[in-house]
């Protein structure tokens, strides 16, 4: 992988609206590969930071973003 794609790679990941499904349309590696890269390229504490704001956030999970979207469903409170 070049520097200029794991730039990229590390944009993307970074951005709030682009969501794993996307990244990976776009570049071909999984969430967990992208996580992967993230560990490798970010400092320790940069890397856990990201973690923890990506980590269940909708807009990063497409699925996650559609169920919101949606509203509660039957029984949610």
């Amino acid at each position: 992988m070049t520097a200029e794609q794991i730039s990229r790679i590390v944009a993307l990941a970074w951005s709030d609206r682009v969501s794993f499904e996307e990244i990976e349309s776009r570049t071909g590696l999984t969430e967990a590969e992208v996580i992967k890269v993230m560990r490798q390229e970010l400092k320790p504490g940069s890397f856990r930071r990201w973690r923890k704001r990506v980590s269940g956030r909708a807009t990063k999970h497409r699925k996650l973003w559609k169920a919101r979207q949606k509203g509660p469903g039957p029984g949610d409170s």
